[in-house]
């Protein structure tokens, strides 16, 4: 009988580094593959480029594999205890790098069965990270961006999501990333935002801009990113208009939309206690809600109800009554906001929301109750947080102390150290030398 060789990887990009370890495992016995699931790269890395479906077709018709299996988890223990290979093969890169404690924790495991472990030299000339940033200039399709959203709720605990209002804040987003000890950090989409798109072109907030209009700034975000994007709606307008508005964002590859159930001008929720607006029926916002759904094309595009009751002073019976409403009128998430700083009002509406609804995504905007972690509020119930003017807001300041002090030296001498240098700039652009 064949021995039995584990081998996890994530399968994404390939290359010749794991058709070499795949070669030497291959000589030991049985090649088994752990195959690592969308859920367990996220917590540690970016969601893969292909569907776990895809990859696993890949690694399937690849030479020497004789198996693929679904690893579930970023710690290979699991699987090994359930398989019990003879050897499990991996590069001697881990002994050094951020997987040293999984190298442990195989090693340990290993011993209970007397296994062996393969470590197989670190092939040269190899750059996983080069060949993510490559991938990332090459950009994405609108039908895979589209896609992401629902892939990474799927597979996160929260799906993190920051305001862009330019092509340079979204290669910000697109770029910045963080070594913490579980792994890497970074944000995972966008959140479009009529308030700091507005605000950037120096106007009001008070969804007078048209969708042509505000598809401009988008498309520079689009143009330049590959992560997905969330539409601030507003209150989608007129059920007719708000079917073109669904149909314009899915064809450009946008995740989802966001409307709020108001009815009139737009006045900003977290303008003050005076800004009243009156809100939608259940029936007119269902109905809106419902023809948009018909309006896809896809499966993938999402349609999010924000519910604003709790932000008109309504209460959070009357809140839930609308969110449940909208859920049934076939919205895909529902977002609730509040001006309260206690958040006690969100984490109730959260905590009864999923008594009902276990499975729809609840998105919320933390903007006013800031002081709770991501953690905590997954702990409520919340699937997506939106960082929703951050960008916007640490630009302003920046700029205005840069623009006085040039004043007041009457040179740039002294606003140098505020500045990030030209070249650094222009290697976050894709396709730049």
């Amino acid at each position: 009988m064949a021995k039995k060789v584990y081998l996890g990887m994530t399968g994404d990009i390939i290359h010749h580094g794991i058709i070499n370890i795949i070669r030497e495992g291959a000589k030991y016995g049985d090649l088994i593959v752990g195959l690592l699931t969308d859920s367990a790269i996220v917590s540690h890395k970016r969601l893969p480029y292909l569907t776990y479906e895809q990859r696993k077709e890949v690694v399937e018709n690849l030479k020497f594999v004789t198996e693929v299996v679904p690893q579930e988890e970023w710690s290979y223990v699991n699987n090994l205890k359930k398989i019990k290979p003879d050897y499990i093969i991996h590069g001697d890169d881990w002994k050094t790098n951020y997987l040293s404690k999984i190298r442990d924790e195989v090693f340990e495991v290993m011993k209970e069965w007397g296994g062996q472990v393969i470590e197989v030299p670190y092939t040269s000339g190899v750059n996983s990270t080069a060949l993510v940033d490559n991938a990332r200039t090459i950009g994405t399709t609108p039908d895979v961006r589209l896609k992401s959203l629902r892939r990474l709720i799927s597979a996160k605990k929260i799906v993190r999501i920051m305001e862009a209002h330019s092509g340079l804040s979204g290669l910000i987003i697109e770029n910045t990333e963080i070594m913490k000890d579980d792994g890497i950090h970074g944000f995972d989409g966008m959140w479009s935002s009529s308030l700091t798109d507005s605000t950037d072109k120096g106007k009001p907030d008070i969804e007078a801009v048209d969708l042509t209009t505000r598809i401009q700034g988008l498309t520079e975000i689009l143009e330049c990113t590959t992560k997905p994007i969330i539409y601030d709606g507003d209150t989608g307008g007129i059920a007719e208009h708000f079917v073109f508005t669904v149909r314009t964002l899915e064809r450009n590859g946008v995740s989802a939309v966001i409307i709020e159930d108001k009815v009139g001008l737009k006045k900003n929720s977290l303008f003050g206690t005076e800004v009243k607006q009156d809100l939608a029926s259940e029936e007119d916002f269902c109905y809106k809600i419902s023809e948009g759904k018909k309006a896809q094309i896809t499966k993938d595009f999402m349609i999010i109800a924000r519910i604003e009751e709790i932000i008109a002073g309504r209460s959070v019976d009357e809140a839930l009554t609308k969110a449940f409403a909208s859920v049934q009128a076939g919205a895909d998430g529902v977002m609730i906001h509040s001006k309260d700083k206690s958040g006690s009002d969100i984490k109730e509406f959260c905590q009864r929301f999923r008594k009902e609804y276990k499975n729809i995504p609840l998105v919320l905007v933390p903007t006013t109750y800031n002081q709770f972690t991501e953690d905590e509020l997954a702990e409520w119930g919340a699937n997506v947080i939106i960082y929703a003017n951050h960008m916007l807001r640490a630009s302003y300041p920046a700029m205005l102390k840069c623009a006085e002090t040039i004043l007041k030296s009457e040179r740039s001498l002294e606003a140098d150290d505020m500045c990030m240098s030209i070249k650094k700039i222009l290697e976050l652009i894709p396709g730049t030398k």
